[in-house]
């Protein structure tokens, strides 16, 4: 056998290799691809957010006011 013919037969078992190991490993990406996506999460509205940011205000104020009415007060 020459050099080419062995250079041809590495190169072949090579390739045989190469292609017995994309059919051992395709199962498996093709079974990530076949899963269905998860749902996103429910999208909060703007008036949800502005609710939100309304009463968490509201409760910002009423602690200032509680704490300035602390202070106010005289010691005992």
């Amino acid at each position: 056998m020459n050099a080419t013919g062995a250079l041809r037969r590495r190169f072949h078992e090579g390739l045989a290799v190469g292609m017995v190991g994309l059919l051992v490993l395709s199962p498996g990406l093709v079974g990530c691809a076949g899963e269905q996506p998860k749902p996103s999460p429910s999208a909060v509205t703007p008036d949800q957010v502005r609710g939100h940011a309304d009463k968490a205000f509201e409760n910002l104020k009423q602690e200032e006011r509680n704490r300035t009415l602390n202070q106010t007060e005289p010691p005992r």
